[in-house]
């Protein structure tokens, strides 16, 4: 009944990582619900099941409320930290993922242990375009993209704590949206700096999303007048973007926290 379960967060936005062998045979959606949540569980922002390959690893990733998702930046590192950790990797050495969007590469570019820094490419942005989407009693000017996910970013002012938990959960949810979509409030507050608030598809509010500051990077320059290198700023920290030919790359750390034995019946 019980499952090896190790957990890392980066900028808060925290995984529980359980190896592919203990979780087969199991209700996954229910495994994700019930550990993740903040009460009853361990709790965590989704669950990741993870298989290592030499200097790599495989990634499934649900969601808290149970739901699949393609990919998560910071899950994604949090992963390479930990096969880094595992196999005593080298600063320089890359680590390869294969997730549900597709293979990521990540460069180690620090670690003590505990922390690790890493650079990961993150895909080319696909879709990019502006739409207005009527929400809430409102027309909301906003630009949707993939970002190995799918992600809707809102540029300008960021909202007052009433306006970002109405908007962001209707949004996350619209019909424009039928598998649901990430979703971030960006404000380019410099050339080389946006930040945002992140309310996350099967979560709600998180304080760091890897793919929602990787979009919003992407939206800044394309639409608000942002460099294509930026510090993406959100309540968790600072990771930087940058938007090289098709190219997307995000740094930042990531770090685990903890390892043990989660009982689940």
């Amino acid at each position: 009944m019980a499952l090896h379960v190790t957990k890392a967060h980066a900028f808060g936005n925290d995984f529980l990582f359980v190896p592919v062998a203990e979780a087969a045979g199991r209700d996954l959606p229910d495994v994700a619900r019930r550990l993740c949540h903040r009460h009853h569980g361990i709790g965590a922002d989704g669950l990741i099941t993870f298989d290592l390959r030499p200097a790599g690893a495989t990634m499934h990733l649900l969601n808290a409320d149970g739901s699949v998702s393609e990919l998560s930046g910071n899950g994604l590192r949090c992963l390479a930290a930990l096969v880094a950790r595992a196999q005593s990797l080298s600063v320089g050495t890359s680590v390869v993922v294969e997730t549900g969007a597709g293979t990521k590469r990540l460069e180690l570019l620090r670690g003590d242990g505990g922390r690790y820094t890493l650079r990961a490419a993150m895909g080319t942005p696909e879709d990019l375009r502006q739409v207005d989407i009527p929400v809430a009693g409102e027309s909301i000017r906003a630009s949707v993209l993939r970002m190995g996910n799918p992600q809707c970013v809102v540029l300008g002012p960021l909202p007052a704590s009433d306006r970002f938990h109405r908007i962001g959960p209707a949004l996350s949810t619209h019909p424009m949206f039928p598998a649901g979509t990430n979703v971030e409030f960006a404000h380019v507050e410099a050339a080389d700096r946006v930040r945002i608030l992140i309310w996350e598809r099967g979560v709600g509010p998180t304080t760091s999303s890897g793919t929602g500051s990787s979009a919003s990077a992407v939206v800044a320059a394309a639409h608000g007048g942002a460099a294509r290198v930026v510090d993406v700023v959100a309540p968790g920290g600072t990771q930087r973007v940058e938007w090289t030919g098709d190219e997307v790359y995000l740094t930042g750390w990531a770090e685990i926290v903890m390892e043990g034995e989660a009982i689940v019946f």
